[in-house]
């Protein structure tokens, strides 16, 4: 027998064993990783972009959203300018980001009038757990007022989930009023928002997509409803069937909260604005923070490649909500 051939064929039960051995260390599926550079973290799954945590802009967000295909899920303006099928409108809407439009009269919703939210720092490093299937980062943040004296620190953390090819972003702002009381104003504009791609949108040229939230309302009813969750559903760039779902914890301010859910595709939840959403049963006043208190809230952004009926979004909610 040739000494070549041989050794092929005697080498291949060596092989097969090692194969076997790399299967039992390596986590099957999707894996995620991150690379920090300064105040910037890009998080790829399977090697791909998933998103980027991102702090030149007045405030920071998670931008680009990104499917397992590589389509966007975000609006990509206003980072990045003329994509077929865009709108420029509302260029402070920048990818999932939270904020809001009336902190003891300064406003962090539009583009900068002196206002920012700045991000101080990571605490630590980002973890990945040991299926390589979750991703948690925090980030030490300080809003600050026109005055660009600090109203609120903020410690917010990400966890960042992969489910087969679904997407699940958890996060969870931890906020102190550090000087002064701090009102949040009732107004419209806010807070915890995303603006989903164009064709997920239901209004503009490449519109094809709706919007269904917790309660069974539709389309424009979903505006300024309290709900537990609303979900923008569509085919993706590529037409994929997609589902955008963002949800409210239990726990939070106000739960089932407001939402500014808008058919050209911006999706906010706004427990501070109910009578800016005409909500005539609430008694209350505006929220106030006291000096030296803290509220936390936290938030689901579940990513889905399915049609709206075959999206698991009870069995998100149910694990969200215990």
């Amino acid at each position: 027998m040739r000494s070549d051939l041989w050794w092929r064929i005697s080498t291949q039960p060596m092989r097969l064993l090692l194969c076997l051995c790399l299967s039992a260390i390596l986590p099957l599926g999707a894996e995620i990783t991150a690379t920090r550079d300064g105040d910037r973290l890009r998080v790829e799954i399977d090697g791909r972009l998933f998103t980027e945590y991102r702090n030149d802009k007045w405030l920071p967000c998670l931008y680009p959203l990104m499917s397992p295909d590589g389509t966007h899920l975000t609006r990509r303006y206003p980072f990045e300018k003329d994509v077929a099928g865009e709108a420029k409108d509302h260029p402070h809407h920048i990818g999932f980001w939270f904020t809001h439009g009336d902190i003891n009269g300064n406003d962090f919703w539009h583009e900068p009038k002196g206002c920012r939210v700045v991000t101080k720092g990571f605490v630590g490093e980002p973890e990945i757990d040991s299926s390589g299937k979750v991703l948690t980062f925090t980030v030490d943040l300080e809003w600050r007022g026109k005055d660009q004296k600090p109203l609120l620190s903020e410690q917010r953390t990400y966890s960042i989930q992969v489910e087969g090819r679904d997407r699940v972003i958890d996060v969870s702002c931890d906020l102190k009023a550090t000087d002064k009381d701090v009102v949040f104003g009732d107004t419209k504009e806010g807070s915890f928002a995303i603006r989903v791609a164009p064709t997920i949108r239901m209004k503009g040229a490449v519109a094809k997509g709706g919007i269904t939230n917790s309660e069974g309302l539709t389309g424009g009813d979903a505006w300024g409803k309290r709900a537990k969750w609303v979900a923008f559903h569509g085919p993706d760039s590529a037409g994929t069937p997609t589902v955008i779902a963002l949800m409210d914890h239990p726990s939070n301010l106000r739960h089932p909260t407001w939402w500014h859910a808008r058919d050209y595709g911006l999706l906010a939840a706004n427990p501070f604005g109910p009578r800016s959403y005409k909500d005539k049963e609430f008694k209350g006043d505006a929220f106030t923070l006291k000096k030296g208190e803290s509220l936390k809230q936290r938030y689901r952004l579940v990513l889905v490649q399915a049609d709206l009926a075959a999206a698991p979004l009870d069995k998100y909610w149910q694990s969200f909500s215990k």
